[in-house]
């Protein structure tokens, strides 16, 4: 099961509490008869054990599988936190209160960072919970080894048509070998933040920023923010971790680069001299001083007003705007090369996870608590800066009072993450350390390129 990582968990810590932090990327070998799919993950045996071990010495605020629900409710697992948590809860709270439902929903905060570590080690275990949150670009890795149920039988019985209410493109995200196996909650994408009382102060007028057509405006409008004081980084931007490898993805397609894989996940078909000049490009940001050293969390630095412009995505709008004294606004990543405007964009989901606890009846309760947590919580959910995926919600006039509604038209430049088992955790966790390496000075290009596409040729399926 395990092409190129020897350990079966990279760490365990022990603080007082256990809990298992991350298990490393694996590679399963599909059984050859048909679509068979392994309800149990045999990957994921020997965490199941490791858990039941351990789950004695976690506290139940700490370890979710031991978390205290009323009888009969129903459990929702969130990786949502922050500002994003709070509109999430608030539609749960609404469900409650005016569905009357047979069986009320309970949500459980998990750590973003573990989260998917827990609900697959939680379904192999037998302990997964009701519903669940996944991001697309995970979604197939869950279908194909069995985490999660498809639901098609549960939308007929509810006489529920996702045409209705969903786009195409929604539908067919979520649609995998033939089946829906999730209900689309939004689109979030890698966006332009700016801060409206900084451009005054350099001379930049809301139609600049507009108007950005490609590298070299907005190169101009960053160079007349440096003028703004030194503790006043003209971009905010980290060197690390997932929002600049955000902005090199959106470059590298907006260059025209090739998908990374092709249909199937079989083949590397990496761009090289694209994923090059987009490597050059986000390291020129630094090299000409556009950002500031040392930034360790970009968005608290825009948050502060000490920043002019930031990239980040879509679900810091709600925070932003609660934030007293920050005169932001907000629009689409710009297009910076050829007239493109790809950007970076990944979808959150409502999923049924494997659980032979859950009768069907609860079963069916737990997808019309989905249905409803999209559709009808659509506006809400809106209000976090996501851009909801009900037509109900993103064709409202309640949306377009929202800031989210600036950058709804990522819809159409949204570029996904190729269907590959061994996306989210394999590939593009790989990717980034590439990319990192040679964004903070550690590797240089010919390093870096190699091991981007070692990245990728490691993790095919």
């Amino acid at each position: 099961f395990f092409m190129h990582n020897t350990d079966f968990f990279s760490h365990v810590a022990f603080a007082g509490r256990c809990f298992i932090e991350e298990i490393p990327r694996y590679k399963i070998i599909k059984p050859k008869e048909g679509n068979m799919k392994k309800r149990v993950l045999s990957v994921f045996m020997g965490a199941a054990m490791v858990m039941s071990m351990l789950m004695g010495c976690g506290s139940t605020a700490n370890n979710p599988l031991a978390a205290s629900v009323p009888d009969g409710n129903l459990t929702f697992w969130s990786l949502f936190s922050g500002g994003d948590g709070e509109w999430f809860n608030s539609i749960v709270d609404d469900y409650n209160k005016t569905q009357n439902p047979t069986n009320p929903v309970t949500p459980i905060m998990l750590v973003w960072a573990d989260y998917y570590t827990k609900l697959q080690t939680a379904v192999a275990t037998g302990n997964g919970p009701d519903v669940g949150v996944s991001h697309v670009s995970k979604l197939y890795e869950l279908a194909e080894t069995g985490v999660v149920k498809p639901l098609d039988d549960y939308l007929n019985k509810l006489g529920i048509n996702l045409s209705d209410y969903y786009s195409k493109e929604s539908i067919d995200s979520v649609t995998i070998d033939g089946h829906i196996y999730a209900i689309p909650l939004d689109t979030h994408a890698e966006v332009m933040y700016y801060n409206l009382d900084l451009l005054k102060k350099a001379g930049i007028t809301e139609d600049d920023v507009k108007n950005i057509k490609s590298k070299d405006d907005f190169a101009a409008l960053l160079k007349k923010c440096k003028s703004l004081g030194d503790d006043i980084t003209p971009l905010a931007m980290t060197n690390s971790a997932d929002d600049p490898f955000r902005i090199w993805y959106a470059d590298y397609f907006q260059m025209g680069g090739t998908d990374f894989v092709n249909d199937g996940a079989t083949e590397d078909t990496l761009d090289v001299d694209k994923a090059k000049a987009a490597m050059e490009y986000v390291k020129s940001l630094w090299d000409d001083g556009y950002i500031l050293p040392g930034i360790d969390d970009h968005t608290a630095y825009f948050q502060s007003g000490k920043a002019a412009f930031l990239f980040a995505g879509t679900w810091v709008a709600g925070t932003l705007s609660n934030t007293d004294g920050l005169n932001y606004n907000n629009a689409c990543y710009p297009s910076l090369f050829d007239g493109n405007q790809q950007c970076w964009a990944d979808s959150h989901t409502l999923i049924l996870p494997v659980n032979d606890k859950r009768t069907e009846d609860e079963t069916l309760q737990a997808v019309k608590f989905m249905f409803y947590a999209s559709n009808n919580g659509g506006i809400t959910w809106a209000g976090s800066g996501q851009i909801p995926a009900a037509k109900a919600a993103n064709e409202s006039a309640d949306y377009k009072k929202l800031k989210g509604y600036n950058v709804v038209n990522e819809l159409q430049f949204a570029k996904y993450a190729p269907k590959a088992t061994q996306y989210y955790g394999g590939i593009k966790a790989d990717m980034i350390d590439a990319l990192n390496g040679y964004w903070q000075g550690t590797t240089d290009e010919d390093t870096a390129i190699a091991a981007l596409k070692q990245a990728i040729d490691n993790n095919l399926d």
